[in-house]
C-alpha cells in the first residue's frame, strides 16, 4: 500500500492524491469520453445514411452504453454538459412538448445542426432521440418526412456536444484536476480537494441512482410510478442503473489504484451483490413496480446499489479520512 497519512480535519495527501487523480483520469474519465464521442459519431454517420427509428436503435443503444461510463460525472465541464446530453427527469413533459412544437410548425431549425445548439436543452441529446426513435407518437415516421431529418439533426448535435466535452476535459480540465495545489490553480487550492471532488462524484452518482433511477418509479407503496423509469421507452432502465453501477465502482477502483493499490474486496463484492439483484428484476423498464413482488426486486436492488456506496465509503473514504457520514450533496 503507497504511504499515506490522516488528519481530522483535512486530507493529507500530497504524492498518493496525485497518482490516484491521474489514474481516474486516464483510466476512466478520458477514455469513457472518448468512447462516447466514437459511438456518438456512429450514430450521427449511421443517422446520416438512414433515419428510421429501426435503423437508428441499435446505434442509440450503443450511445447510451457508452454515455452511462460518464453520466454521473458531473464535474467541471460535465456538470453544464451533461444537462443537454442527458435531460432527465422530465416530470414536467418538456421533451414532448418541445419535440412536438418543432414538428408541428416545421421548424427549419431541424435541417441546421449548428442552430439546433441552441434549442431547449428538452429537444436535445439521448432522451430527444428515445423519444422520436420509440415513442408511439413520434416513432412512424418515414425516410422523406421532418422527423426523420429532426432525428438527424439531433444525432449530430449530440455528436458535436460529445467532441466538446472530451475536448475541453482533454485540453483543459484534466490538467486543472492534476496540478491541484499548484500555483495558479484557483480550482483546487490543494491535492486533496481534487481527489474529494473525484470521491463525491462516486457516491453523489450511486445515491442518484438509488434514489432516482430507482426510487423515481417506485415511488411509494400506495403510489408507484412507473412512468417516472429512466429510459423506459427504450427498454433500458435497468440496464442504465446496472452501468452506472459498475462505472462508479470503476471510478473507485481507479482511484484506489493510485491511492491503496486498488485493492477493494468489499466493494468488488458488492458489486456483484448488485449484479445478482438486477437478474432478479424481470421488467427492464420498471413498469412492473405495481406488482408487489416486482417491487420487491426493485428495492432489494436499491438495497445493493446503496450497499455498493457503503462499501466504497467504508474501503476507499475511509483511507482518505472521510467520515461514513461524508454527505456527498454538499461535500461535507
Amino acid at each position: 500500500m503507497k504511504p499515506f497519512r490522516t488528519a481530522a480535519l483535512a486530507l493529507c495527501l500530497a504524492a498518493p492524491a496525485a497518482a490516484g487523480v491521474d489514474e481516474a483520469i486516464d483510466r476512466h474519465v478520458l477514455p469513457g469520453l472518448a468512447a462516447f464521442a466514437a459511438a456518438t459519431e456512429t450514430l450521427a454517420q449511421n443517422a446520416e445514411a438512414d433515419c428510421r427509428p429501426e435503423a437508428l436503435q441499435p446505434a442509440f443503444q450503443a450511445a447510451f452504453d457508452a454515455w452511462m461510463r460518464v453520466a454521473d460525472l458531473r464535474l467541471g465541464p460535465s456538470e453544464t454538459g451533461a444537462l443537454s446530453i442527458a435531460f432527465w427527469p422530465d416530470a414536467r413533459g418538456f421533451t414532448p412538448r418541445t419535440l412536438s412544437g418543432l414538428i408541428a410548425d416545421q421548424d427549419p431549425v431541424a435541417r441546421d445542426a449548428a442552430a439546433y445548439a441552441e434549442v431547449s436543452i428538452a429537444a436535445r441529446g439521448l432522451f430527444a432521440l428515445e423519444m422520436l426513435l420509440y415513442d408511439e407518437a413520434f416513432a412512424g415516421y418515414d425516410a422523406e418526412s421532418y422527423t426523420c431529418a429532426l432525428v438527424t439533426t439531433v444525432a449530430r448535435d449530440l455528436d458535436g456536444q460529445a467532441d466538446a466535452l472530451v475536448t475541453v476535459w482533454a485540453q483543459d480540465y484534466a490538467d486543472t484536476l492534476r496540478s491541484a495545489g499548484e500555483p495558479g490553480n484557483a480550482t483546487f487550492l490543494t491535492e486533496d480537494e481534487a481527489i474529494r471532488a473525484l470521491y463525491t462524484q462516486i457516491l453523489s452518482g450511486l445515491q442518484f441512482t438509488a434514489d432516482q433511477r430507482l426510487g423515481a418509479p417506485m415511488g411509494t407503496l400506495d403510489r408507484p410510478r412507473p412512468a417516472r423509469a429512466e429510459a423506459r421507452r427504450s427498454a433500458r432502465s435497468l440496464r442504465n442503473v446496472v452501468l452506472a453501477a459498475e462505472a462508479a465502482h470503476d471510478l473507485a477502483a481507479a482511484l484506489a489504484e493510485g491511492l491503496t493499490d486498488g485493492d477493494l474486496p468489499q466493494t468488488a463484492a458488492a458489486m456483484e451483490r448488485v449484479r445478482a439483484a438486477a437478474q432478479a428484476v424481470d421488467d427492464p423498464a420498471f413498469q412492473d413496480v405495481t406488482d408487489p413482488q416486482a417491487r420487491l426486486h426493485a428495492e432489494v436492488l436499491q438495497q445493493a446499489v446503496r450497499g455498493l456506496r457503503d462499501a466504497i465509503g467504508a474501503e476507499l473514504g475511509a483511507p482518505l479520512g472521510i467520515a461514513p457520514g461524508f454527505n456527498s450533496q454538499d461535500g461535507d
